[in-house]
């Protein structure tokens, strides 16, 4: 695992850019796997800047996002979906069959799941996955528990994520309290990971994630078993690390 500490958000931003911009360069047909949330959107509206100057090309480019609210419909303000066309996809080159997320209004969860897996299997998996971390470690929407699913799947949300995303909502009774997740297994079939981790209310989950033991009761210490995951992190979320 290789650590990278930017000085601040907009240079951990502008980093993780690079790293997106450089694998699309040397493979125009990656396949992205991309996460939603405040971290990212600085990596996105990069991205949205270099592709309007032409230095970055997403045409044969596929995604997959890592999770989406259930029940929710696409166009609902407060769905990912909503969240990715708004911050990147309505503004790139990006060919709109080429853009996946998990159906949040499906009618058949299992039906959802087993397909959006399917579809990044025939995608080949994925070359670039991005990532975010929750204050209580969680990647994608796998929580900590006693064991992790590997498949995608619906999984509720414990209070602790409920509270932390109310942030986005007018209360914290409308967070939806389920949500379809990638699973642990898919993510770490990803060929190389970049995980953003950013701000002083990350710093302990950030040690405990990275200085500690492997645990399903924090799922982001898994990503210590891949082979190729570069953490990028700001000096704010970083002050707690031994070295």
């Amino acid at each position: 695992m290789k650590k990278m500490i930017c000085k601040n958000y907009d240079a951990l931003s502008y980093l993780a850019a690079n790293i997106i911009a450089e694998q699309i360069k040397n493979k125009p047909d990656t396949v992205l796997g991309l996460a939603t949330g405040s971290t990212p959107m600085g990596t996105y509206k990069e991205l949205v800047r270099r592709n309007k100057k032409g230095a970055v090309d997403f045409s044969g480019v596929t995604t997959f996002n890592l999770d989406e609210y259930y029940k929710i419909s696409g166009d609902n303000p407060q769905s990912y979906h909503y969240f990715m066309y708004r911050n990147l996809f309505d503004h790139i080159n990006i060919n709109r069959n080429n853009i996946h997320i998990p159906d949040g209004n499906t009618a058949s969860v299992e039906q959802e799941c087993e397909r959006y897996d399917r579809l990044i299997r025939d995608a080949g998996g994925i070359d670039l996955q991005v990532l975010g971390i929750g204050s209580n470690g969680h990647i994608g929407f796998n929580e900590p528990a006693s064991e992790l699913i590997t498949k995608t799947h619906l999984t509720a949300l414990t209070e602790n994520t409920i509270q932390d995303n109310a942030r986005f909502f007018n209360h914290a009774d409308e967070v939806p309290v389920h949500a379809i997740t990638m699973g642990l297994g898919t993510i770490l079939k990803a060929k190389r990971i970049i995980l953003l981790i950013s701000g002083k209310n990350k710093a302990e989950i950030f040690k405990k994630a990275f200085e500690g033991k492997i645990t399903t009761n924090l799922p982001a210490s898994l990503l210590q078993l891949h082979p190729d995951t570069t953490v990028i992190v700001d000096e704010e979320a970083a002050f707690k690390l031994v070295s």
